[in-house]
């Protein structure tokens, strides 16, 4: 399986033709050098706001509306292209208004064969949850596909082990990561929680994530990052667990080959089992213990219970 992860600027459209020759541009592209799954970043889909002007695209809560009244129009075009090229793609995500009078934040997932499916984001970060008031929409979903089965964890999700663990009990060897991040700060977190889900679920993560001035939505502003495919630091896996990863906020596709088995291969033969060892943490908290290692120096006990009240 080969992988095609974007790193993707937002632009500025004056018409749907526009958008519509910018997509088919970017599919057709990872597709001619052979990719299987292609994977568009979180708030991509942002950029539709432009078709409303100006005014619109520099105001958030204008902005998310004018997305979500173009996304269903950019979804027939993704399962045009997506059939036309016989790939399976993970669009950009964006603002939908249902099932409630706020917006979820979601991606759309389109197979070879016309099917059209979303996962909706999990968590909301701060700036989502104020000023944008975007709302989280359960459930988790796998998706089994011809590739193997496929979990989505958009951006903040990506930095909670739990998420990602019910994702892979479930089957799931693929975990698609998109990500819009202003801070480099933030990239990194995004970095950090997909290398350490691959780790844990010994999976494959792949990252995508928005990048440049955002002039496609100034809304939304800059995003920084860069576009990468991970994998277990483990047999069948370059030692660095990375399998691919582009320059920082360079535009463009990153691609990644994933040999077939190689997941169930390193869960099965790996130096290491983290798949299979994860269940042994809960006998090990159970047992945890709080040591005075102060002596008289502490006086009030309660002043570390944020270290056990997990647990207790």
């Amino acid at each position: 399986m080969k992988i095609a992860t974007a790193a993707y600027p937002l632009d500025w459209f004056e018409d749907f033709a526009e958008y519509e020759a910018k997509l088919a541009h970017w599919v057709a592209g990872a597709a001619g050098n052979g990719a299987d799954l292609l994977v568009f970043p979180e708030y991509g889909a942002m950029e539709l706001a432009s078709l409303d002007g100006a005014d619109v695209a520099s105001d958030m809560e204008a902005a998310m509306l004018a997305t979500a009244r173009h996304i269903p129009a950019a979804d027939a075009l993704h399962v045009r292209l997506a059939r036309e090229h016989g790939v399976h793609i993970l669009a950009a995500s964006g603002p939908v208004y249902a099932p409630g009078p706020r917006p979820v934040n979601r991606a759309r997932f389109f197979g070879p064969d016309g099917q059209c499916e979303h996962q909706d984001k999990q968590i909301m970060t701060l700036f989502e949850r104020d000023p944008m008031d975007v709302q989280s929409a359960a459930p988790l979903k796998v998706f089994d596909t011809r590739l193997g089965r496929i979990g989505i964890l958009i951006c903040y999700d990506a930095e909670f082990p739990s998420l990602a663990r019910a994702l892979v009990e479930a089957g799931a060897e693929i975990l698609l990561a998109p990500s819009f991040t202003e801070q480099l700060s933030g990239y990194w977190r995004v970095r950090i929680g997909a290398m350490a889900r691959a780790l844990e679920g010994q999976c494959v993560s792949v990252h995508a994530p928005c990048v440049g001035s955002g002039s496609g939505c100034p809304a939304m502003g800059a995003s920084s990052g860069a576009a990468a495919v991970y994998g277990p630091p483990d047999i069948g896996f370059p030692e660095s667990g990375v399998l691919a990863e582009g320059e920082m906020n360079a535009p463009g596709w990153v691609y990644a080959d994933v040999p077939d088995g190689a997941v169930a291969n390193v869960r099965a033969n790996g130096r290491v089992r983290n798949f299979t060892h994860w269940v042994e943490q809960a006998s090990c908290v159970k047992t945890l213990e709080f040591i005075n290692f102060r002596g008289s120096e502490l006086e009030n006990p309660t002043e570390t219970s944020h270290l056990t009240g997990a647990h207790t």
